[in-house]
């Protein structure tokens, strides 16, 4: 099965959440975020990867989870379980005042 896009799972509040969501919304990569405090299945998903903690952010990426992770290990873990996402990756427009 393709992977269609990083799931990456936060909290409200939580600095590195905001951290990371920046990276990755900046980095133009397909992703899915997931409010673990509003989704009882996704917190458990969160805490079956970080074992047994509510640890955010966790990012999936097909099989792979990455507890707390770095952009520059989500990179890599997306070039080595989804490679295609790295090549449909559209960064958003800068809009700039003149």
């Amino acid at each position: 099965m393709a992977v269609e896009a990083i799931e990456f799972y936060w909290r409200p509040g939580c600095p590195f959440c905001a951290s990371l969501r920046r990276r990755l919304r900046k980095s133009g990569l397909p992703v899915r975020e997931v409010d673990i405090w509003s989704d009882p299945a996704a917190a458990a998903r969160v805490r079956a990867a970080a074992g047994g903690n509510e640890t955010v952010p966790t990012v999936f990426i097909g099989p792979m989870a990455l507890v707390n992770p770095s952009m520059s290990e989500v990179k890599e873990a997306v070039r080595e379980q989804a490679p295609r996402l790295l090549e449909t990756a559209t960064p958003p427009r800068r809009w700039f005042r003149r």
